[in-house]
């Protein structure tokens, strides 16, 4: 459960660099995209590997593991903003509303789904 909750983490982190560095996409759309992304594909690689569907306390475990890791990067991501400037609590929002996505899209794949 912690590889997957990683490779999830690490799937966030890639596809955010390619999609808003390269590409140049951005905004609460680009986040919902990925978001949905990577939790369908941790919902389908649980269902590969252990040919069922995960149980209840199983998927809860996995959305704390993986909101918990994106969690700590967002508070680094907070630190940054903090060293910088003040954020507003506009910013603070829109930084929460960001992360937010992430836990709740893969406790709909991989949770709520039953």
């Amino acid at each position: 459960m912690i590889r997957l909750a990683l490779s999830g983490i690490a799937a966030v982190v890639i596809l955010n660099l390619l999609l808003r560095t390269f590409v140049r996409l951005g905004g609460p759309l680009t986040t919902l995209v990925i978001a949905a992304a990577v939790a369908a594909g941790m919902a389908l690689w649980f269902n590969w590997r252990q040919a069922r569907r995960p149980e209840p306390s199983e998927g809860w475990q996995l959305v704390v593991l993986y909101g918990g890791g994106l969690g700590l990067l967002y508070l680094g991501l907070l630190g940054m903003m903090l060293i910088k400037d003040d954020p507003s609590p506009m910013g603070l929002l829109i930084l929460a509303v960001h992360y937010a996505c992430y836990p709740l899209c893969a406790w709909l794949a991989v949770v709520k789904r039953r």
